[in-house]
């Protein structure tokens, strides 16, 4: 069956329809990671998003039970120039285009990949709707630039109530923006006795349970409208260590008086280079977000820059210069992606144990 697919510019893309039979709209974005589509299509950072896939072939080892990044995919779509109907892997459980059905994800298949994602990068993220063949553009398109951004997109992807991961090690409360497993699966890894918490839970409710740590998690949208949050880190910062991953990396600065602003196509996959500061050391990072700090609002009284991209130059980590707490943009989970950056969960724990046995130092000498 034929599916097109719409441009808010104009450009129609006509393809084969896999996945969902139902009409989608959504930001379209593009992934340039060449494996990891499993993990791409359930983060929850993509909530909204019709998402198109850069490497020319999805679904060649199917869908397995343990690459999850959720439970529930958020995205709108998928784009793809060539679905794989017969996967093989061992761990397959079912193919690319059992899953979007299962899960009513449209999807199309057969287009130019590679001319859309260049339209993209010349002109910007844009909206975009998937939809039936022969259906009205000119229809389409007047809906798509009444469609307006959406603000509550962390609302739409944080957990409702608390829920424990259990560990014997320290204590970590991880505030949910939209954090993936892989978060907690370093984080269990690592013997931490992990605390998840809905986005909107207060200072006083997260220090209450006297956490060694608290963590910031990934999420999709603008950090602009999760002002809530922005209080709350101000006023747990300071009082323990405090850790922001992606877009809890831009809710730190947004905390500390920097600025965030709209990327023109955003970074998503996974191969950036990112340097750390300290020590030189390049690494190749996983990255999905579509809005950066504003590098000239940084305070330097207050903040560090600690990690940079190497190809455009972005902030891709902060840490305070007098207090517990730093930051990074891209995802140290690497999932998918390089896992080059998982030493940074490391580097948090150290802060923890520290922390812990200065208080414990304290209390003795008083």
């Amino acid at each position: 069956m034929k599916r097109q697919l719409i441009l808010e510019d104009g450009t129609v893309f006509i393809g084969e329809a896999i996945g969902s039979e139902k009409e989608t709209t959504g930001e379209i974005i593009f992934n340039t990671s060449m494996t990891g589509y499993q993990e791409i299509i359930s983060d929850p950072s993509n909530y909204g998003q019709i998402i198109v896939f850069g490497f020319p072939q999805i679904g060649n080892y199917g869908i397995n039970r343990d690459d999850f990044e959720s439970i529930q995919p958020v995205i709108k779509g998928v784009v793809v120039k060539e679905a794989a109907d017969y996967p093989s892997n061992w761990r397959s459980n079912m193919s690319f285009g059992e899953f979007l059905k299962a899960k009513e994800i449209p999807g199309i298949s057969g287009i130019d990949t590679r001319k859309l994602i260049r339209i993209i990068r010349s002109k910007g993220t844009m909206k975009g709707v998937m939809c039936g063949f022969g259906e009205s553009i000119e229809t389409h398109l007047s809906r798509l630039h009444a469609v307006e951004s959406l603000p509550d997109q962390v609302k739409q992807v944080s957990t409702v109530k608390p829920f424990p991961a259990p560990g014997r090690g320290s204590s970590v409360i991880v505030m949910d923006f939209g954090l993936k497993h892989g978060l907690l699966r370093e984080l269990t890894k690592r013997g931490c006795d992990v605390t998840v918490v809905p986005y909107q839970t207060t200072a006083d409710e997260i220090l209450s349970l006297q956490p060694d740590g608290v963590i910031l998690s990934n999420g999709p949208g603008n950090p602009e409208n999760v002002p809530e949050a922005i209080e709350t880190i101000r006023e747990i910062q300071g009082k323990v260590p405090l850790f922001g991953i992606g877009l809890g990396h831009q809710l730190f600065a947004l905390a500390n008086g920097c600025k965030t602003k709209k990327m023109f196509v955003g970074h998503r996959g996974g191969s950036y280079p990112v340097k750390d500061l300290a020590t030189g050391k390049v690494v190749f990072t996983s990255q999905n977000h579509g809005y950066e700090v504003d590098k000239q609002s940084v305070d330097g009284s207050k903040l560090t820059i600690t990690h940079v991209e190497l190809n455009e130059g972005s902030i891709e980590g902060l840490s305070h210069q007098n207090q517990l707490a730093f930051s990074v943009q891209f995802e140290p989970e690497g999932a998918p992606g390089s896992e080059d950056a998982k030493y940074i969960f490391d580097q948090f724990l150290k802060l923890m144990d520290e922390n812990k046995r200065k208080a414990d130092d304290h209390a003795e000498k008083n």
